[in-house]
Protein backbone atom coordinates (compact mmCIF):
# COMPACT_ATOMS: atom_id res chain seq x y z
CA UNK A 1 0.00 0.00 0.00
CA UNK A 2 1.40 3.09 -1.25
CA UNK A 3 1.52 6.40 1.89
CA UNK A 4 -1.12 9.06 0.71
CA UNK A 5 -0.16 12.12 -0.64
CA UNK A 6 0.43 15.16 2.61
CA UNK A 7 -3.03 16.78 0.96
CA UNK A 8 -5.26 13.62 0.55
CA UNK A 9 -4.09 12.83 4.13
CA UNK A 10 -5.13 16.01 5.77
CA UNK A 11 -8.30 16.36 3.35
CA UNK A 12 -9.13 12.34 5.59
CA UNK A 13 -8.76 13.95 8.89
CA UNK A 14 -11.51 15.71 11.19
CA UNK A 15 -11.14 18.85 12.22
CA UNK A 16 -10.37 17.48 16.09
CA UNK A 17 -7.70 15.60 14.26
CA UNK A 18 -6.30 18.18 12.67
CA UNK A 19 -5.98 19.96 15.58
CA UNK A 20 -4.41 17.33 17.79
CA UNK A 21 -2.24 15.79 15.18
CA UNK A 22 -1.52 17.90 12.66
CA UNK A 23 -1.91 17.52 8.81
CA UNK A 24 0.61 15.09 8.22
CA UNK A 25 0.12 12.60 11.70
CA UNK A 26 2.31 10.08 9.95
CA UNK A 27 4.79 11.98 9.39
CA UNK A 28 5.00 13.57 12.57
CA UNK A 29 4.86 10.41 14.60
CA UNK A 30 7.65 8.38 12.72
CA UNK A 31 9.41 11.57 13.51
CA UNK A 32 8.66 11.11 16.96
CA UNK A 33 9.28 7.35 17.18
CA UNK A 34 13.00 7.76 16.01
CA UNK A 35 13.90 11.01 18.27
CA UNK A 36 12.45 9.02 21.33
CA UNK A 37 14.83 6.29 19.42
CA UNK A 38 17.55 8.40 19.51
CA UNK A 39 17.44 9.15 23.11
CA UNK A 40 16.90 5.77 24.17
CA UNK A 41 20.41 4.89 22.58
CA UNK A 42 22.24 8.45 24.32
CA UNK A 43 20.80 6.78 27.57
CA UNK A 44 21.78 3.19 26.86
CA UNK A 45 25.18 4.42 25.55
CA UNK A 46 25.53 7.09 29.04
CA UNK A 47 24.58 3.64 30.98
CA UNK A 48 27.16 1.72 29.27
CA UNK A 49 23.95 -0.59 27.74
CA UNK A 50 23.68 -1.92 24.25
CA UNK A 51 20.57 -0.13 22.30
CA UNK A 52 18.72 -3.32 21.90
CA UNK A 53 18.54 -3.91 25.53
CA UNK A 54 15.91 -1.50 25.89
CA UNK A 55 12.16 -2.02 24.52
CA UNK A 56 10.18 0.82 23.15
CA UNK A 57 6.40 0.23 23.69
CA UNK A 58 4.14 3.10 22.55
CA UNK A 59 0.99 3.90 24.18
CA UNK A 60 -1.63 4.67 22.13
CA UNK A 61 -4.71 5.57 24.63
CA UNK A 62 -6.71 8.44 23.65
CA UNK A 63 -5.49 7.97 20.24
CA UNK A 64 -8.33 7.09 17.68
CA UNK A 65 -8.09 3.92 15.72
CA UNK A 66 -8.30 5.88 12.21
CA UNK A 67 -4.91 7.70 13.18
CA UNK A 68 -3.51 4.73 14.74
CA UNK A 69 -3.72 3.55 11.13
CA UNK A 70 -1.48 6.29 10.21
CA UNK A 71 0.93 5.47 13.11
CA UNK A 72 0.91 1.81 12.14
CA UNK A 73 2.03 2.84 8.48
CA UNK A 74 4.69 4.72 10.18
CA UNK A 75 6.43 2.06 11.75
CA UNK A 76 3.93 1.29 15.33
CA UNK A 77 3.38 -2.20 15.47
CA UNK A 78 3.21 -2.20 19.17
CA UNK A 79 -0.23 -0.84 20.63
CA UNK A 80 -0.37 -0.47 24.37
CA UNK A 81 -3.24 0.73 26.06
CA UNK A 82 -4.42 1.40 29.61
CA UNK A 83 -7.84 1.07 29.61
CA UNK A 84 -9.17 -2.55 27.95
CA UNK A 85 -12.75 -1.72 26.23
CA UNK A 86 -10.58 0.90 24.52
CA UNK A 87 -8.24 -1.59 23.41
CA UNK A 88 -11.31 -3.86 22.11
CA UNK A 89 -12.68 -1.06 20.10
CA UNK A 90 -9.70 0.00 18.42
CA UNK A 91 -8.65 -3.76 18.13
CA UNK A 92 -12.38 -4.33 16.21
CA UNK A 93 -11.34 -1.49 13.80
CA UNK A 94 -7.95 -2.79 12.79
CA UNK A 95 -8.42 -6.33 12.58
CA UNK A 96 -6.92 -5.83 8.63
CA UNK A 97 -3.54 -5.08 10.64
CA UNK A 98 -1.12 -7.33 12.29
CA UNK A 99 -0.81 -5.53 16.06
CA UNK A 100 0.77 -6.40 18.81
CA UNK A 101 -1.86 -5.60 21.83
CA UNK A 102 -0.38 -4.91 25.62
CA UNK A 103 -2.59 -3.76 28.65
CA UNK A 104 -0.50 -1.74 30.36
CA UNK A 105 -3.09 -0.51 33.30
CA UNK A 106 -5.29 -2.13 35.81
CA UNK A 107 -7.73 -4.31 35.11
CA UNK A 108 -10.81 -5.85 36.79
CA UNK A 109 -11.30 -9.56 37.15
CA UNK A 110 -14.43 -9.68 35.49
CA UNK A 111 -12.82 -8.39 31.96
CA UNK A 112 -10.32 -10.92 32.24
CA UNK A 113 -11.67 -12.86 29.24
CA UNK A 114 -11.39 -9.86 27.01
CA UNK A 115 -7.86 -9.49 28.25
CA UNK A 116 -6.61 -13.48 26.96
CA UNK A 117 -8.68 -12.79 23.80
CA UNK A 118 -7.01 -9.74 22.78
CA UNK A 119 -3.78 -9.29 24.74
CA UNK A 120 -0.27 -10.64 23.93
CA UNK A 121 1.48 -9.22 27.23
CA UNK A 122 0.29 -7.52 30.58
CA UNK A 123 1.93 -5.42 32.49
CA UNK A 124 -0.27 -5.03 35.77
CA UNK A 125 -0.38 -8.18 37.33
CA UNK A 126 -1.05 -7.10 41.27
CA UNK A 127 -2.62 -9.68 42.86
CA UNK A 128 -3.25 -13.39 43.64
CA UNK A 129 -6.85 -13.37 42.97
CA UNK A 130 -6.28 -11.64 39.37
CA UNK A 131 -3.82 -14.19 39.02
CA UNK A 132 -5.84 -17.15 39.48
CA UNK A 133 -8.72 -16.00 37.17
CA UNK A 134 -6.51 -15.14 34.59
CA UNK A 135 -4.67 -18.80 34.52
CA UNK A 136 -7.63 -20.43 34.85
CA UNK A 137 -8.85 -18.07 31.70
CA UNK A 138 -5.61 -19.13 29.61
CA UNK A 139 -6.08 -22.70 30.53
CA UNK A 140 -8.99 -22.54 28.67
CA UNK A 141 -7.95 -20.62 26.22
CA UNK A 142 -5.51 -22.83 25.86
CA UNK A 143 -2.34 -20.32 25.80
CA UNK A 144 -0.06 -18.60 28.02
CA UNK A 145 0.69 -15.09 28.49
CA UNK A 146 3.58 -12.94 29.45
CA UNK A 147 3.14 -10.76 32.66
CA UNK A 148 4.49 -8.08 34.58
CA UNK A 149 3.90 -7.75 38.33
CA UNK A 150 3.24 -4.00 38.96
CA UNK A 151 5.09 -2.57 41.97
CA UNK A 152 4.06 0.28 43.84
CA UNK A 153 7.08 2.04 44.47
CA UNK A 154 6.10 5.71 44.84
CA UNK A 155 3.90 5.25 48.09
CA UNK A 156 1.04 6.85 46.30
CA UNK A 157 -2.24 5.48 47.61
CA UNK A 158 -3.67 6.80 43.98
CA UNK A 159 -1.57 4.41 42.24
CA UNK A 160 -2.27 0.37 42.19
CA UNK A 161 0.50 -2.22 42.30
CA UNK A 162 2.02 -4.19 45.28
CA UNK A 163 3.82 -3.02 48.38
CA UNK A 164 7.37 -3.59 47.82
CA UNK A 165 7.51 -5.67 50.96
CA UNK A 166 5.52 -7.72 49.28
CA UNK A 167 6.66 -8.22 46.02
CA UNK A 168 8.89 -11.26 46.57
CA UNK A 169 6.11 -13.76 48.45
CA UNK A 170 3.77 -12.70 45.77
CA UNK A 171 6.28 -13.78 43.17
CA UNK A 172 7.06 -16.66 44.85
CA UNK A 173 3.41 -17.70 44.98
CA UNK A 174 3.33 -16.56 41.12
CA UNK A 175 4.22 -20.98 40.98
CA UNK A 176 0.79 -22.01 41.12
CA UNK A 177 -0.42 -20.33 37.66
CA UNK A 178 1.99 -21.89 35.12
CA UNK A 179 0.23 -20.19 32.13
CA UNK A 180 1.03 -16.90 33.11
CA UNK A 181 4.59 -16.48 32.34
CA UNK A 182 5.94 -13.60 34.40
CA UNK A 183 8.56 -11.74 32.67
CA UNK A 184 9.44 -9.16 35.29
CA UNK A 185 8.56 -5.91 37.25
CA UNK A 186 6.67 -3.38 36.41
CA UNK A 187 6.24 0.44 38.71
CA UNK A 188 4.60 3.84 37.71
CA UNK A 189 6.81 6.54 39.41
CA UNK A 190 6.37 9.94 41.25
CA UNK A 191 4.85 12.53 38.78
CA UNK A 192 7.55 15.13 38.61
CA UNK A 193 10.00 16.80 36.74
CA UNK A 194 12.51 16.10 39.43
CA UNK A 195 15.05 13.55 39.24
CA UNK A 196 15.70 13.01 42.95
CA UNK A 197 12.10 12.39 43.53
CA UNK A 198 12.16 10.00 40.35
CA UNK A 199 15.28 8.31 40.50
CA UNK A 200 13.85 6.15 43.77
CA UNK A 201 10.87 4.86 42.39
CA UNK A 202 13.61 3.05 39.43
CA UNK A 203 16.21 1.70 41.24
CA UNK A 204 14.04 0.21 43.81
CA UNK A 205 12.10 -1.54 41.36
CA UNK A 206 15.86 -2.46 40.04
CA UNK A 207 16.69 -3.77 43.47
CA UNK A 208 13.07 -5.99 43.73
CA UNK A 209 14.28 -6.99 40.27
CA UNK A 210 17.14 -8.57 40.99
CA UNK A 211 15.73 -10.43 43.72
CA UNK A 212 12.76 -11.61 41.48
CA UNK A 213 15.59 -13.09 39.15
CA UNK A 214 16.88 -14.89 41.96
CA UNK A 215 13.49 -16.57 42.32
CA UNK A 216 12.47 -16.86 38.60
CA UNK A 217 15.44 -16.71 36.04
CA UNK A 218 13.33 -15.75 33.24
CA UNK A 219 12.22 -12.32 35.38
CA UNK A 220 14.92 -9.88 33.77
CA UNK A 221 11.88 -7.27 32.89
CA UNK A 222 12.33 -3.88 34.30
CA UNK A 223 8.94 -1.64 32.61
CA UNK A 224 8.73 1.25 33.60
CA UNK A 225 9.45 5.24 32.38
CA UNK A 226 6.88 7.29 30.20
CA UNK A 227 7.34 9.95 27.90
CA UNK A 228 8.67 12.36 30.99
CA UNK A 229 11.62 10.09 32.57
CA UNK A 230 12.35 7.38 30.22
CA UNK A 231 15.80 8.45 29.67
CA UNK A 232 15.86 8.50 33.72
CA UNK A 233 14.14 4.74 33.72
CA UNK A 234 16.62 3.35 30.97
CA UNK A 235 19.72 5.09 32.74
CA UNK A 236 18.21 2.87 35.99
CA UNK A 237 18.11 -0.26 33.99
CA UNK A 238 15.03 0.13 32.60
CA UNK A 239 14.41 -2.81 29.48
CA UNK A 240 10.57 -1.89 28.13
CA UNK A 241 9.72 2.03 28.10
CA UNK A 242 5.85 2.83 27.76
CA UNK A 243 5.78 6.17 25.72
CA UNK A 244 3.14 7.68 24.59
CA UNK A 245 2.74 11.51 24.53
CA UNK A 246 6.14 11.69 23.28
CA UNK A 247 5.21 10.20 20.01
CA UNK A 248 1.59 11.11 19.76
CA UNK A 249 1.72 14.40 21.19
CA UNK A 250 -0.58 15.43 24.08
CA UNK A 251 -4.00 14.12 24.84
CA UNK A 252 -7.12 16.10 25.36
CA UNK A 253 -6.80 15.76 28.98
CA UNK A 254 -6.79 17.76 32.26
CA UNK A 255 -2.73 17.17 32.49
CA UNK A 256 -2.34 17.22 28.94
CA UNK A 257 0.59 19.31 29.05
CA UNK A 258 2.16 17.81 32.19
CA UNK A 259 5.23 16.18 31.12
CA UNK A 260 7.60 19.88 31.20
CA UNK A 261 8.66 20.67 27.52
CA UNK A 262 6.56 18.26 26.44
CA UNK A 263 4.04 20.65 24.10
CA UNK A 264 7.42 22.03 22.50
Amino acid sequence: MHPLPQASVASALSPADLQRFGPNPRESFAANLALVHRRIAVACEQAGRPFDSVRLLPVTKTVPADILRLAWSAGVTDFAENKLQEARDKAEDLTDLAIRWHIVGHLQSNKVKYLTRLADEFHALDSLKLADILNRRLEADDRDMNVYVQVNTSGEQSKFGLHPDDAMDFIERLEAFPRLKPQGLMTLAVFSDDPDRVRPCFTLLRRLGDQAQRLHPQMTGLSMGMSGDYELAVREGATVVRVGQAIFGPRPTPNAHYWPGLAE
